[in-house]
Order: structure tokens, then sequence, then C-alpha cells
């Protein structure tokens, strides 16, 4: 088990402020050393190769640890300074470019969509569909960034193949030609192409390419400076390969990463996926949650407007069913713990956050001040915001400071 054993001895400092709000009693530094030994169990059961997990304390590093294997044919063990493919947690990202464009006068989340994307202009809404035929009719209004931003926009996730990798430009037109699936805003259903729009129209409205625009206003300031679309070759060799269950669910079987659809790890002519494209380390996502848990100030400086911060990280989906889990609701890109209930009942109400398709997870607990991520790369979780290894590890970094 690789383990940097100066983080259940000491507090280490994250390049971030601490937060201004109330705070749990200091962790038990000798339970921290129950974090590890819990995610091992789930290593040595063969759920998944190797986790990396972080718990950030009132605006400092308590544990950070590593167990298990980054690849299991040549047995190198995790490093907790390895990358993963964070998948959906991209959004809570994208959403916040977003909300810094609002900030600046140059959108509004109430502005709509074909205000910034004509092709969405006259888009219809599918009313009845048969064998034989589709029967379209004009949506009760147009869809605006509020409803991509909660995934209550209705678009649908139809987009030809067509043996090369769309840019966003091209997946957004395809997004377009589809007829709406539901009213904007009357329910939710999980939506890629919503958050794609989203970052198509971050390049709009800023002049810069999504994952410039990410670089230079967001990980730059954070110093998150091993987050990317693209891998570097040094980067690359500190991927952590992807899991699923081997032949009859014995054992774990490498698996690639099905966003890149066979493409170049390294290979910057890729798309840059504003709904699911970024690869990270924990220590990057916590310094842009504790980012988050400090109100949108970073380092002495302010990157959103305490505004927009709120209106990231609290409900805005009113009493519409949300989510993978029970009690859960959304903000614009963050989901927000509306009622803890199962693998959320260690968290307090108002914890936002986010997970990804390979099981990784990012939580920020603004009442205790608690930043939670779990990083893993197992695929075909049954529900990767719901499992085990997630409740496991909240619960036992819950129990650190519980006295």
């Amino acid at each position: 088990m690789h383990r940097r054993a100066f983080c259940a001895l000491v507090l280490v400092p994250l390049t971030l402020a601490a937060a201004s709000m109330g705070r749990a009693a200091a962790p038990d530094t000798a339970q921290l050393k129950a974090i590890p030994a819990r995610m091992q169990e789930f290593v040595d059961r063969q759920v998944v190769a190797g986790a990396v997990t972080l718990v950030a304390q009132g605006g400092k590093v308590v544990a950070l640890d590593a167990v298990g294997y980054s690849d299991l044919k040549t047995k190198r063990r995790l490093r907790t300074d390895d990358l993963f493919w964070i998948a959906s947690m991209t959004k809570p990202i994208t959403g916040t470019a977003v909300l810094m464009l609002q900030d600046e006068g140059k959108l509004s989340v109430d502005d709509e969509v074909e205000k910034f994307l004509p092709e969405f202009k006259g888009q219809m809404l599918l009313a009845t569909k048969t064998p034989d035929a589709q029967v379209l009719k004009k949506p009760s209004r147009r869809l605006t960034l509020r409803d991509l931003l909660t995934h209550t926009a209705g678009l649908n996730s139809d987009v030809p193949e067509t043996g090369r990798d769309l840019m966003l430009h091209e997946r957004t037109l395809a997004y377009a030609l589809q007829p709406l699936a539901f009213e904007p805003g009357s329910k939710w259903q999980y939506s890629n192409p919503g958050i794609n729009t989203l970052g198509r129209i971050v390049e709009i409205v800023s002049g810069q390419k999504f994952a410039d625009f990410l670089a230079t206003r967001i990980f730059q300031p954070l110093g998150m400076s091993e987050t990317t679309f693209w891998p570097t070759g040094s980067q690359a060799r500190r991927v952590a390969k992807a899991y699923q269950p081997g032949p009859g669910n014995q054992g774990l079987a490498e698996v690639d990463n099905y966003f890149l659809k066979g493409l170049p790890l390294t290979a910057r002519w890729r798309t840059a996926i504003p709904a699911g494209g970024l690869y990270s380390t924990a220590g990057d996502i916590a310094k842009f949650y504790q980012m988050m848990l400090n109100g949108g100030v970073a380092n002495g400086k302010r990157l959103l407007s305490p505004a927009a911060h709120q209106q990231l990280t609290t409900t805005q989906t009113g009493d519409i069913k949300t989510g993978f889990t029970e009690g859960m609701s959304w903000g614009f890109g963050f989901q927000v713990v509306k009622q803890p209930v199962g693998v959320t009942a260690m968290l307090s109400p108002g914890t936002y956050g986010h997970g990804g398709a390979y099981g990784t997870q990012s939580w920020a607990d603004p009442k205790t001040g608690t930043v939670y991520i779990l990083m893993i790369q197992r695929a075909k979780m049954q529900n990767g915001d719901g499992s085990d290894i997630r409740k496991a590890f909240q619960e036992t970094a819950r129990a650190t400071w519980v006295k």
C-alpha cells in the first residue's frame, strides 16, 4: 500500500485560504488511517484495482492516501499524484465557466440558447412517436441556459456516427436538429448534450477555445497543473488504468476509456468535451472544491461573485425529482444534497459535488468545511453515485472527527 505518511500526522495546507464557515472538530489522526484500510478491502475483493482518497477539512488536506494498483498487469502501485479520467466531474467546472461569463455581463443563465446558437431557432418538441411517424409541435417556450445547466432542457443525445471526432460546433448542430424530448424545464433528464452545448456557448461568448478558457480562467489561477483534456506523455504514464468485472464476474479486466473512442490519449486534436473529457488528480480537484467552499475565492483572488457561487451550489430544480440517488437536487452543473439519505446520510444538507462514469466522486460539505475526493477507475458499476465504496469512504472520513 502506497501512502504518504505525513498526511496522517500533520495538516497539509492547500494553496487556498481556509473556508470561513463552521468547521468540524479537529480530526483524529489515528482514525485517519482507517480510510486507506477501508479502501484496501475493496482492492482485496477485486471491486477496484486501486483507490486514491483525499479529505480536506477547514482548508487543509488532512488525509491523502493511495492503495492498490494503477496497472494490474505490471503491478505498478497507485500513487497519490496519479491522474484519473474524471468524466462527468467535468460538468461543475463547465458550469463555473458559464457563471464566470455571467459575472462579466456577457450572458445570463436566463438567456435563450438561440441567442448564441442560431441553429436552435425553431427547434420542435416530439409530441408523439409511432413506428411509422413522429408528430412534432412547437414547445411552450424556448430553451434557456438555465435549462442546460440543470439537465431540464429535453435535448436528445442522438449524434450521427461519422467515423471521426466531431468538433463542438458540429455536436451542437446535431443536437439542435433533433426534436426535444419534453417541454423545457418540466422534468429532469441527465444530458451530456446540454453541457456540451454550454461549452460551445463559452467559446462563442469568450472568443476562446473551451479548453483555453478553463486553463486561463480556472486551472492556472488555482494551480491545477495536472488537470487537462490531453495528458502529456509524462502524465499519460501516470494515468490509472480502468477495469471492469472479468469474465463470469471473476476478477478485473482492463478496459479502454470509452470516451476516447479509440483516439490517442495525448492527441491534442481530440475535441475537449465539456460534459466529461477531463483528466485530473485528487489534489487538483481538491483545489477547485476548496475555492468553492471559500465562496469563489482562491489565493486572495475572487474568481466568482457571491451570487454566482450561490447559484452554482444551491438547488435550482425546485421539487423536480433529479439525480441517481435519493434526496438529490441540481444546482448549475453541481448536484446538491437536498435530503441526506443512504449514500449521502453522513453529509450535510446543501453538500454539493458530482460523480464520474468510472466511479470517481467529489463533494464539498459547506456546513463542516469538508472536501471528499474519491478517485477510482471502475467501469460497469451499477451506480457510481450509489456505490458501496463511495459510502464506505465518506462514512470513514466523517468518523475521523465525530467524537
